[in-house]
Order: structure tokens, then sequence, then C-alpha cells
């Protein structure tokens, strides 16, 4: 086993991916700015709402945000060609991380997976070729790296593609509903949408979706399958990008193919002229103590934590406790209302709170509709009313793929005490 994980092969694969990686990282930077997404994010909002602990954590002030990914995009071309790798991949993680924990209004899961993916970067000799750093003599030019290398990025994706797929079995995705209602909002021609709404195509849709998810890595891995699931990959994740409209992840999505393929078979396709790997020249590596003592107990916290949601009383689909981190991806439509009752405790006046004064719609969408907002906006409730003696009551009611409205939070909870449970499930969030 020792021999398998730390043989060398030829180190193609990895840096074919430092330089799409440094290219897709570059343009989402990028079109963040040109498309207006940080404007509506970061600019135009009063505040956002952060992960719960890192309150502090705000965008910068007046068009301090757009300096802030011309950063990250310019780090992104630094990683694509390898200039002062090591310092342009840490940078790029620590301002990615900022913006992912800083908000939560436009969660996605391949934020999260770009997170990951640049942590791990930062610990891999990805810039040992056709690279800036070899030239200009920063680094030693290998043609190698270790095997546990490949082995890294495919358990991730096959980790990340698991545990989509068990999420997805559940009534609304394989009755075909949610997968319905998503593909009629994806379009106003009157010819998609009328395919969209056909029950054989919803349907087709719901569970090829399931068995894309269990199976490319596994058909990726045999050498017999492969093509037919790169194949299969192009279509899906090009349909997602027509369609679905969510960034560079469908591209990103298809880099990791590169893993699954035989290094030499990468090397012919992207490096020519680079010498064919000798197994007999002896390349040194640094990394198994990172590896075993940092990378692979990481690995296994992404093994848990899409489980922790089991250990919490009721359905995440319902409660969203445990819903982020854990590849539950596009799984539901998620509609509610929401009212603030403000009652003033030394005369019993009960007045209504306007939250549209200082929320974007969008945040207002995802106010009623997710409990760790709803808490956050009362602490936001609290100070503005500091010093005085109220109670804050909450009218919300949600529904699931267009179902019946239900009710969310207990309306007799008062949210001036309620406190927030991090591991564990809030009593105030009732059960469905």
């Amino acid at each position: 086993m020792n021999q398998l994980f730390f043989k060398n092969i030829d180190n193609s694969p990895l840096i074919v991916f430092r330089i799409f990686f440094g290219f897709l990282i570059a343009c989402e930077s990028f079109g963040a700015i040109l498309t207006g997404w940080v404007n509506n994010v970061f600019i135009t909002p009063k505040f956002t709402f952060s992960f719960i602990g890192l309150n502090w954590l705000q965008p910068l002030p007046g068009y301090g945000m757009y300096f802030y990914f011309i950063f990250m995009g310019l780090f992104g071309i630094a990683i694509m060609l390898g200039y002062r790798y090591r310092v342009a991949i840490l940078s790029y993680t620590i301002l990615w991380s900022g913006v992912y924990f800083m908000q939560k209004t436009s969660y996605n899961n391949h934020y999260y997976l770009l997170l990951i993916i640049s942590f791990y970067m930062i610990f891999l000799p990805a810039n040992q070729y056709a690279s800036i750093d070899v030239k200009q003599q920063r680094v030693h030019k290998q043609n190698s790296m270790p095997y546990w290398v490949n082995l890294l990025f495919i358990i991730q994706v096959a980790i990340v593609y698991f545990y989509a797929a068990i999420a997805k079995f559940y009534p609304d995705w394989l009755n075909g509903t949610f997968t319905r209602i998503l593909l009629a909002e994806t379009t106003s021609n009157e010819f998609f949408l009328a395919l969209f709404s056909n029950k054989y195509f919803y349907l087709f849709i719901a569970y090829a979706g399931i068995l894309f998810d269990l199976l490319i890595v596994p058909l990726l891995l045999f050498k017999k399958t492969r093509t037919i699931a790169l194949v299969a990959s192009l279509i899906f994740h090009l349909f997602n990008a027509i369609f679905l409209q969510i960034g560079i992840f469908p591209f990103f999505a298809l880099t990791f193919s590169l893993f699954f393929y035989p290094p030499e078979k990468i090397r012919k396709l992207f490096f020519k002229s680079k010498p064919v790997f000798n197994e007999s020249v002896a390349e040194n590596h640094n990394g198994k103590q990172i590896l075993l003592f940092f990378l692979l107990p990481f690995l296994f916290i992404q093994l848990l934590l899409p489980l922790r949601h089991h250990l919490i009383e009721g359905d995440v689909l319902w409660t969203e406790e445990g819903h982020r981190l854990s590849w539950r991806m596009m799984l539901r439509k998620r509609d509610g209302f929401i009212n603030f009752k403000i009652k003033n405790n030394n005369t019993g006046e009960m007045t209504s709170y306007d939250y549209h004064k200082n929320l974007t719609p969008k945040q207002a969408r995802n106010l009623a509709t997710k409990p760790d907002f709803i808490w956050q906006y009362c602490q936001k409730i609290k100070q503005e009313y500091y010093g005085k003696n109220i109670s804050i009551y909450i009218d919300c009611k949600n529904n699931i793929n267009n179902g019946e409205f239900k009710t969310l939070i207990d309306p007799k909870q008062d949210f001036v005490k309620a406190k927030w449970n991090y591991f564990w499930h809030n009593d105030w969030i009732l059960l469905d």
C-alpha cells in the first residue's frame, strides 16, 4: 500500500489541472465583476449574512470589493502561469475563504468545492513543470509526482458525487416534481417549456441525474468505460451550463477527468515535448507528513460532514440544519413568507417590523426560508432596540416544491432570548 501511494507517476495531470484551475478562477473573479455579481452581493447590501460566528466578516467599504476580486483574478492568472505559485495559491485561498464565509445569500456548493480544491492546491507540487517559477529557477523542474496526488482528487470527487446522488432519494425527486419545477424556471422558450413539462422528459432528467452521480466516478476509473463517461460528463455539464447557468462549475467539474486518465496519455495530449517519465530516475518529493497528518484527516472530515444531518432531529429538507457542506445540490424549491412582531414589554404594544428597509430582495427571500438567517436578523433587531425592553415574535411559513405552506418557526418563541445551536436541532424550528 505504501509503495502504491508514494510511487512516482508523471505529473502532467496536476500541471494541466493547475493551468485550467488558474484560468477558471480568473474567469470567475473577473466575471463576478462584469456580470454585476459583486455589486449585487457585496456592494448594494447594507450588510451580509455571514456564517454564524463570523459576523465581523463584512465586505470592504465603497468599491473595495471590486479591487478584492481583481486581486483574486490576478492571483488566478499567476496560478495558471505558475508565477510565484505558492504565494498566489495561498493568497487566493485566503481571499476566496473570505468571500465564501462572508455571505450565504448566494450560497452555492461549487463555491465550497472551489475552497476545498484551493486548500489542497496549496500543498501540491503543481508548479514544477510548465511554469514561470521553473523558468526563473525558483523551483526545480520535475516530471513526476506521488500517486497519492491523483488519488486525493479522485476520492474528493467521489465524495461529492456520491453524496449528491444519495440526497436525491426523496419522493419529490423520484416522482419528478422538483426537476419539472426546476426546468420550467430555466427558460421562457415555448419549445423548451413544452419539452421540459413532458412527464417522460423530466422523469428522465431526474433519474439520469441520480445515475450520473452514482456511476460517473466508477465509469471513469475503468479504461473500457472511460471515454463513454467523459462524453456523458460533457453532455451533462454542458446542459447544466446552458440551462442552469451555474458559473464555472460545469467546466471546473470536467477538469477532474484529468486525474482518471493515465498520466502518460495526458502528457502526450498536452505536453508532446515533455520527456517520457522514467520510473528508474528517482525524484524525491516532500509531503508524506503533510498527507498523513493534514490532508488525510481533512479528507476524513469531508466524509463525515455530509452525514451530520442524520444526527440532528428533523428532516434536513425542511429544517435546513446540516444542509450546507453536504453536497445537497439543487434539490428543492423553497418558498416562504415571514413577519416580525416587536412587543414593547412595558406597554404591551405590538408593532410590525419592516425587514425590507435594509435588505435586498434576494436577502429578503432567504430570510423567509432560512432559519439561520432569521436568527441572525433578530440579532440585528436586538442591536437596533438596544436598551429597550422588547420581545421579538415571528410568523413564518414555508413550502417545499410548491407544496402546502406550513409553519416553520415557533410563533411563541421570543427571539430576544433564542439561542443558536451550532451542532444540534434548534427547538424553535418546528418539525414538519
